[in-house]
């Protein structure tokens, strides 16, 4: 099978067949063509002028080249003249070009016209390489001085022969390793390690001869080009077409030309190439071979494109290191779904486990371990240490895993620095990737790991959508369907290409950096996306009740028991809301004073101080914050809480749609009184409180209740309180993953864009979400450097930009920025400066601007309107009270425009979410029903101000008497309905935690692992139940009663003991891959806790 004839010194092989095929296109690109004749000749004048040059045998000359013919001669021409060739990656940045020449120490620079520049920028130290450049004009001004014409040094005789002693154990190439982690290396062989390759296996096992017409798409200077398209076309006379780009028409153009019998490409290609081959009913009638690079293709795309071209597509897996591949798979042998073949005939493969140095048995995983003649014979340049490492008693350690199967079958399953490591357990992207790719939409797919404060690591997957588009709900059942819980991805994000190396292995750590769109998460929730939840308290007894007691109470002399009695309330200031009048009737004392300050001169004169204080027509702006401050600072009122009404303010989800009433300027006063007492409150817990009224007679005389009920802040509507709880934000059940929240046709408004913000999100709508034309809207237009620098970059990035001046507080100015819009507005995105650090000018312009544009465009039909505050801190936190009051004017316009039937958002940015983090959440809060939104790096709990607190060493007997009531209430009822009650409530928490349309929607046999539960959720859940039923629950027992029956069956249990021997029923069974959660340092949670 070893085709040794082949395995001879290169200037033969290529003399030879110079006389066999003289006349024959060794090698064509879109601009010339070389036959066999001219190639050998052409090298040999080259590598005579390479001598010249004082290119020593053992220099290194790079090649710094695209697809064209000149990168095949120049790789001949240098092994001619005895140098060591170095082909270099033509996308290198500046940085990256001269660390890889500066490494490699080359004496000789073949590059092109386009990269002239660049070489010209980059060498600029003393030790700088001869430089030649191709083209057929001459050497252009740009290049290096004392540049020469690759085209002159081809075509004329030298005054030195080329060389042509260059031994098959000498070393000949130097291909640097794709670099998927830290610096590339490069790696030195020999002639002999190169064509062993090709004579043992890429010219024998796919049959590649002098017959076959070859289209090569893959870039040239990476090693399986180099190996099969530069050595393996040369050494057996066949005849490559070289494409520069994976475009799937040039392809099939090219195929059609040169009517193609041999293709090389990596899956994504292929993947293309199969729709567009559909779409224009292309046939290839002589397509008898095809090479795949990179990674192995899936069952489906192989039976797809076998189907379309009628020709094989043949897996193999490889390494720069082993000169070519390791395993392969056969044309006529069996086929292994997810294999990579069988080894190589004549090389040693083993699979080790990498701790004790043995092999390991078919089925188990183990590190591949390679020996034989195509192993690199040098080593690492350079590099001692990593050869060392990599090189041990004749065997290469690849750092791949792999298992291999009772037939040798190869199947790798990734690499040990890949491994992401999730709360302890490993998880191999390639094993995730193979099950995302196999699902419907996806046209190409990477997984990494993200790091996670609890676990370490995550899985993350990056996904290229295929025609069909993306559907998150089939890729999370898929993975649920075939992967260890641990396995499936946190989130799924759509990316426009997978970042490869040349050879198609994933970059891995670039994902991060390249545009992204967040389209789901496992969990079911976003974990730095908060919306606010308004949770009744305590039923409270209505005005009238109250009034109705205490006038009874009067007439029989009896104050003592009237509602309250002996309470010393007190009013300062105007109180348009007459709270006063209904406090009064409620049968309180009431002392009415001119403004807050009369309050505490009273105090400190010696009059007693009233338990509470309300302010029920506080002062705007920075006078409010000055009151709410020296009131919670002054000692002397520690005895007297201020309570600060407003109407309105928020929006509960209990209330009719607004009065006519209440216009949008009295809307925007009172939210902005709300916001800013919250940032103060927050700051001093317990001294200040907050009650926003509606227009009901009841809800002011329920204000004393509400106090006494611990929460800082409630929302009174119709006589019942409701007090705020931040929640996670989840996806709406009924939305569509896909729909776009702009059109790309239209035109997006960014107002604030001369901020970081406004830049922020312009460049993430172009780059994730395909915005073309923006307006661009700043204080000073185009004429702001920030503006100006914006409108370039996205410029660049094939946006077609329109940068605008207006001041967002100006209606009119505004108006007529917008006439400026090359086309119907699609989106609104309004927002101003730099996250957490606004000015009192772009305060303003973020408050005003948001009024201003709902009403511009109140009659527009918009895909979205997006207000983003830049918030300051995290919601009902300590904070700027100028902040969370505009972001409290935002949050009630999106509830004005929701009521409207209005698109409308309103997030807030915490400044501590790092950029991709806050776009993530931008993208996430896209996909809910939330008008408002929050997106924070604080934990759930970060604001405990927000939830009641029972009085200290109360909570035992609470929780106490909450099971004691549930007793009593469920023991009246009979054991079906008692179990159906538990079974409801369950349902109802866990319904609410997944944001599922009903308690209905979730099935009572139906597992919490098939609705994403983690241990995040899993404690929620308890933490719900806890509260409801006063129980000590475990954290783990979603998992270990892991359905809604399973588990009102055990909250039976607990309230009411062993349940009887007639409600025996056999246990719920826990699946063998269900998690165990270690819980602090020593505690083992059976059944299943994801962290």
């Amino acid at each position: 099978m070893l085709r040794t004839e082949l395995i001879r010194p290169l200037p033969e092989l290529i003399e030879a067949n110079a006389l066999r095929f003289g006349d024959k296109t060794a090698f064509r690109d879109d601009r010339r063509s070389v036959t066999y004749g001219q190639l050998a000749a052409r090298t040999r004048r080259l590598a005579g002028h390479l001598t010249g040059l004082r290119l020593q045998p053992g220099d290194r000359a790079a090649i710094y080249l695209g697809n064209r013919v000149e990168t095949v001669e120049s790789y001949l021409a240098i092994t001619r003249a005895s140098a060591i060739g170095v082909p270099l990656n033509p996308r290198s940045t500046d940085a990256e070009l001269a660390y890889l020449l500066d490494d490699s120490g080359a004496r000789v620079l073949i590059t092109d016209p386009a990269h002239a520049a660049q070489v010209r920028r980059v060498l600029t130290g003393a030790r700088r390489p001869k430089v030649i450049v191709t083209g057929e004009q001459g050497v252009p001004a740009e290049a290096p001085v004392g540049a020469l014409s690759f085209a002159a040094l081809a075509e004329t005789e030298p005054g030195a022969p080329a060389r042509d002693d260059l031994g098959l154990d000498d070393l000949a190439w130097m291909l640097y390793t794709s670099g998927t982690t830290g610096k590339p290396k490069g790696v030195l062989s020999t002639q002999r390690n190169c064509l062993w390759s090709v004579a043992a296996c890429y010219v024998p096992v796919p049959g590649l001869s002098a017959d076959d017409r070859v289209i090569w798409p893959l870039p040239l200077f990476h090693s399986l080009a180099h190996i099969v398209c530069v050595l393996g076309v040369t050494a057996v006379g066949a005849t490559a077409r070289i494409v520069d780009g994976f475009a799937a028409d040039d392809i099939l153009e090219a195929i059609a030309e040169e009517s193609a019998t041999f293709l090389a490409g990596v899956p994504t290609l292929y993947h293309h190439l199969v729709q567009a081959a559909n779409e224009r009913g292309f046939h290839a009638p002589d397509l008898r071979m095809c090479l795949v690079g990179g990674a192995i293709t899936t069952a489906a795309l192989r039976q797809a494109f076998e189907e379309t071209f009628d020709a094989p597509l043949l897996d193999a897996y490889g390494s720069t290191e082993t000169c070519g591949s390791i395993t392969i798979n056969w044309p006529t042998g069996a086929r292994v779904e997810g294999s990579c073949g069988l080894p190589v005939p004549g090389l040693g493969v083993r699979l080790v486990d990498p701790e004790t140095g043995r092999d390991v048995p078919a089925g188990q995983e183990g590190e591949v371990w390679v020996s034989g003649p195509s192993v690199m014979a040098g080593g690492y340049h350079n590099q001692p240490e990593a050869t060392a490492a990599a090189l041990r008693d004749g065997w290469y350690r690849t750092g791949d895993l792999a298992r291999r199967d009772e037939a040798g079958y190869f199947t790798v399953t990734g690499r040990i620095k890949e491994v992401i490591i999730r709360g302890g357990e490993n998880i191999h992207p390639i094993e995730v990737e193979e099950v995302l790719r196999a699902v419907p939409g996806v046209a190409d797919v990477a997984v990494a790991g993200k790091p996670h404060d609890v676990l370490g690591e995550v899985p993350v997957a990056y996904l290229v959508p295929g025609p069909e588009g993306l559907s998150p709900e089939a890729l999370f059942a898929a993975c649920q369907e075939r992967l260890s819980y641990f396995k499936v991805p946190e989130e799924l994000y759509e990316i426009d290409r997978v970042p490869r190396t040349s050879s198609g292995k994933v970059t891995r750590h670039a994902l991060v950096d390249r545009p992204a769109r967040l389209l789901a998460t496992s969990s079911g929730h976003y974990e730095t996306l908060f919306r606010t939840d308004w949770v009744p308290l305590p039923p409270i007894r209505n005005a009238d009740a109250l009034a109705t007691a205490a006038t009874d109470a009067t007439a029989a002399g009896d104050t003592a028991g009237t509602p309250d009695a002996g309470g010393h309330w007190a009013v300062a200031g105007p109180d348009p809301l007459g709270v006063g009048a209904a406090l009064t009737a409620a049968g309180l004392r009431v002392e009415t004073f001119a403004e807050p300050g009369a309050v505490r001169d009273a105090v400190a004169g010696g009059a007693t101080a009233p338990e509470v204080t309300v302010l029920g027509h506080p002062p705007a702006g920075d006078e409010l914050t000055r009151v709410l401050t020296w009131w919670a600072t002054d000692e002397r009122l520690a005895a007297t809480r201020l309570l600060v009404t407003t109407r309105r303010a928020v929006t509960t989800g209990t209330e009719p749609p607004a009065a006519a009433t209440d216009t949008a300027t009295d809307a925007a006063a009172q939210a902005a009184t709300w916001g800013a007492v919250t940032a103060v409150q927050a700051a001093h817990p317990g001294r200040l409180l907050l009650a926003d009224l509606d227009h009901a007679p009841h809800s002011a005389a329920a204000l004393p209740a509400a106090a006494a009920s611990g929460a800082p802040r409630v929302a009174l509507r119709a006589g019942h309180a409701f007090h705020p709880r931040p929640a996670h934000a989840a996806p709406a059940p009924e939305r569509d993953h896909a729909a776009a929240l702009l059109d790309p046709r239209g035109t997006v408004v960014i107002t604030g864009a001369d901020g970081a913000a406004g830049a922020a999100v312009a460049h993430h709508l172009v780059a994730a979400h395909r915005a073309r034309h923006l307006l661009l809207i700043s204080q000073r237009g185009d004429e702001d450097p920030a503006t100006a620098r914006l409108a370039a970059e996205l410029a660049r990035a094939g946006a077609d930009p329109t940068p605008a001046a207006a001041d967002a507080t100006d209606r009119a100015a505004l108006a007529a920025a917008l006439t400026l819009a090359p086309r119907p507005l699609t989106a609104v995105v309004h927002t101003q400066g730099e996250p957490g650090e606004l000015s009192e000018r772009e305060l303003a312009a973020l408050a005003d601007g948001a009024a201003h544009l709902h009403a511009l465009t109140r009659n527009v039909e918009l895909a979205s309107f997006t207000l983003l505050s830049p918030a300051a801190a995290p919601p009902a936190a300590p904070g700027r009270a100028d902040h969370a009051a505009a972001t409290a004017v935002l949050d009630a316009l999106a509830h004005q425009r929701r009521a409207l039937g209005l698109p409308a958002l309103s997030l807030s940015w915490d400044p501590a979410l790092p950029e991709r983090e806050r776009l993530a959440a931008f993208d996430a809060a896209h996909t809910t029903d939330q008008a408002a939104l929050a997106a924070t790096a604080a934990p759930l709990g970060a604001a405990p101000a927000t939830a009641p607190r029972p009085a200290a060493g109360a909570a035992n007997d609470d929780a106490s008497g909450r099971a004691n009531a549930l007793r009593r209430e469920l023991a009246e009822l009979a054991p079906a309905a008692r179990k159906r009650a538990l079974l409801d409530l369950v349902r109802a928490e866990a319904a609410a935690l997944r944001d599922l349309p009903s308690p209905e929607a979730l099935g009572a046999e139906r597992a919490f692992k098939e609705l994403g539960f983690t241990s995040q959720t899993a404690v929620e859940l308890r933490n719900r139940l806890v509260a409801a039923t006063g129980l000590r629950i475990s954290a783990a027992a979603a998992f270990d009663h892991p359905t809604p029956a399973a588990l009102a069956l055990h909250l039976r249990d607990e309230l009411f003991g062993s349940r009887p021997a007639e409600a025996e029923q056999p246990p719920v069974t826990v699946a063998a891959d269900e998690p165990i959660a270690i819980v602090g340092m020593a505690c083992r949670l059976p059944g299943g806790v994801a962290s």
